[in-house]
């Protein structure tokens, strides 16, 4: 059964591969370099919603021996190898050719096919960038955060290329037309070329934006402070636990922790009886959807509070 974020990712591969098409033939015919950019940001789009498949699907594998914690954050190196796609495959092209084209301009006509090919990519675009931003704004209320804020935050990469590419699109086309506009207007090939590279320029920023979120889930992020929150207060309610002196939950995957609690157990009993009453406490918060494992250990109340 596909998952809301393959859901929005399988439409931002339909939406990118039908508009690459499109552009692809729209550069040959026209002979903009605008267009030539956005067809080379369209078709590194395409590859990248191939690359963020793969990468929700392998991080899904479940734990073994030899990944105790999982495979969750497979998910971070093919997002990581998409975004750098997306800088190499979009942004150096487009820059490359737009440079090219203000030393050596080749003539461009037929603009009326380009003015279509944009029109209808950003009614495409903009489809598959709803489809990201109401699943965006669906977890953003309920990490109750802003959309671009949670965008950013959010452990799944998926989501966030998918939301980022999509908006860049959109962003990339206005850029595109604008430059081919100007140049049918004047007759100048300057601003079409400097359309190309204003196209990948904004390439550039969001892959960079793409490759260090990745990179910072990779080295380990701990979770946010409303999550820690309610993690303790789920803690503190259950009848064995009286204080919960240390917490530790650190992400290993998209939307998955590891954690780690140390806590104040009511009574005085023996230690095979504490360890049972761990143990239950354990598997009770593995139950949560979002916490692949816990390890609880015991402390007491004269232990300096240390919530991480």
């Amino acid at each position: 059964m596909l998952s809301r974020v393959n859901l929005t990712v399988l439409v931002a591969l339909g939406a990118n591969a039908l508009v690459a098409l499109a552009k692809s033939a729209a550069a040959v015919i026209t002979g903009s370099a605008s267009m030539v950019a956005e067809s080379a940001h369209s078709w590194a789009d395409t590859g990248n919603q191939v690359l963020l498949l793969i990468a929700d699907r392998r991080s899904r594998r479940r734990p073994d021996a030899a990944h105790p914690l999982g495979h969750g954050r497979e998910a971070y190196v093919w997002s990581l190898f998409a975004a750098l796609g997306l800088f190499v495959a979009g942004a150096a092209v487009s820059i490359t050719h737009g440079v090219q084209e203000l030393l050596h301009p080749a003539p461009a006509s037929d603009f009326l096919v380009a003015y279509i090919v944009l029109g209808l990519a950003f009614v495409f675009e903009g489809i598959s960038f709803l489809q990201a931003l109401r699943q965006t704004r669906r977890e953003a209320a309920e990490a109750h955060r802003e959309v671009l804020d949670h965008a950013l935050q959010t452990s799944d990469p998926t989501l966030r290329a998918v939301f980022a590419e999509d908006a860049a699109a959109l962003v990339g086309i206005l850029i595109a037309l604008g430059g081919i506009l100007a140049h049918d207007l004047t007759g100048s090939h300057v601003p079409d070329a400097v359309g190309s590279i204003l196209v990948g320029v904004l390439l550039g920023v969001v892959a960079v934006v793409l490759i260090d979120r990745n990179r910072r889930f990779l080295v380990g992020v701990a979770a946010a402070p409303q999550l820690r929150d309610q993690v303790r207060g789920l803690m503190l309610a259950m009848p064995d636990v009286d204080g919960v002196n240390y917490l530790h939950m650190e992400f290993v995957g998209p939307r998955t922790v590891y954690l780690v609690a140390g806590v104040d157990l009511r009574g005085d009993e023996s230690e095979h009886t504490v360890a049972e009453r761990l143990r239950v406490l354990e598997r009770r918060l593995e139950e949560l959807p979002f916490v692949l494992e816990a390890v609880v250990t015991v402390s007491s109340t004269s232990d300096p509070a240390a919530p991480r």
